[in-house]
């Protein structure tokens, strides 16, 4: 009987260290990215092709940028993620705050100056230009609007939507382009918060995540946004939209990524940093409608889904540190004089 149970015993102890090892082989193929949410930028698309090329496993993550710092600073001390994904403003205070570490990917050599840390800290994966992506069925028969300034008029009142720019990125780089518009710079958003304070006027709506659904529905007819997910509701969901390069301009600016300083799952995460960098990882971006970040990846039919580039030449860039270094302040005149 001793025998018996001694063996028993032998037994169920090496089953559990069977399934302890299984349980690190599963952990070893999996990593995690913040703010990598499916519909946005055909991260969905991309995590797949990871998963299938790679063999690694990337749950999605609806976090926005704001959301996603503020988590890597709440877990400094025991980092859950590997690697995270935000608006470039986001990846300099990231290293600020020391929640990155330095890492050059593949091709690193092939990003221009300007559109990545010197050290590695964060590096853009592809850009994308702020716009109106306009849903045309929903405007009730009101013209397509070509301007900032034709936003305040009162037939787009209910119409207009920003995201939240306290918080997401995209829309603090929607407040950045119009400020830029309006005779702005980074060092003073006054333009900025006159426009969006004459804005309130025609009632926006001002969600705080990614609002591509609510577009097609119809339910937010005019959204500040990047081109890309104009061109992906025209061509992929065939929804009868427009994208909107405004007379008095706008702005592209890159999206970044990082590694996460002692992350649990470095290698793979370092794997997934090379490959978003890749030819093949960069062809995900094109046919995603986003600029690549690595020249000559995009083909001449990626390339005519997109406005002409007459129409491009209205975007303009700005100091993308300076951007970051005065993100704070903005956000604190917004919540005091806007919302």
């Amino acid at each position: 009987m001793a025998v018996t149970k001694r063996s028993t015993l032998i037994k169920a102890a090496g089953m559990l260290v069977g399934l302890a090892c299984a349980s690190f082989q599963a952990q070893a193929s999996n990593a995690i990215c913040y703010n990598c949410p499916p519909e946005w930028a055909n991260w969905g698309g991309q995590l797949q092709l990871i998963n299938k090329e790679l063999g690694i496993r990337v749950p999605m993550d609806n976090k926005n940028s704001g959301q996603s710092l503020s988590q890597l600073v709440a877990e400094k001390n025991n980092p859950v993620a590997d690697v995270v994904y935000y608006g470039v403003s986001f990846g300099i205070n990231a290293a600020d705050q020391d929640v990155v570490e330095p890492y050059k990917p593949a091709n690193w050599d092939q990003i221009p100056e300007g559109m990545k840390d010197p050290n590695g800290n964060w590096f853009a994966i592809h850009s994308g230009t702020i716009g109106f992506f306009v849903n045309v069925d929903a405007l009730d028969g009101a013209d397509v609007p070509q301007s900032w300034d034709d936003l305040l008029k009162p037939e787009y009142r209910g119409m207009v939507g920003y995201l939240d720019p306290t918080s997401a990125f995209v829309g603090y780089a929607s407040a950045v382009a119009v400020n830029q518009a309006m005779g702005g710079d980074v060092e003073d958003f006054t333009p900025a918060i006159e426009y969006f304070k004459k804005l309130q006027n025609n009632r926006p709506i001002v969600p705080r995540q990614t609002s591509y659904a609510r577009v097609i529905s119809g339910e937010i007819p005019i959204l500040l946004d990047y081109d890309f997910n104009a061109y992906r509701a025209k061509y992929d969901d065939y929804s009868n939209v427009e994208f909107v390069i405004p007379q008095e301009g706008t702005i592209a600016v890159p999206y970044v990524m990082s590694k996460v300083k002692n992350s649990p799952n470095s290698t793979n995460g370092e794997k997934i940093l090379d490959f978003v960098l890749s030819e093949k990882g960069q062809q995900v971006w094109a046919n995603a409608y986003l600029r690549p970040v690595i020249d000559g990846v995009m083909d001449e039919e990626a390339q005519s889904k997109f406005l002409p580039d007459s129409e491009y030449q209205r975007a303009g860039s700005v100091d993308f540190a300076a951007m970051s270094a005065n993100q704070a302040a903005f956000a604190d005149r917004y919540l005091r004089e806007v919302n």
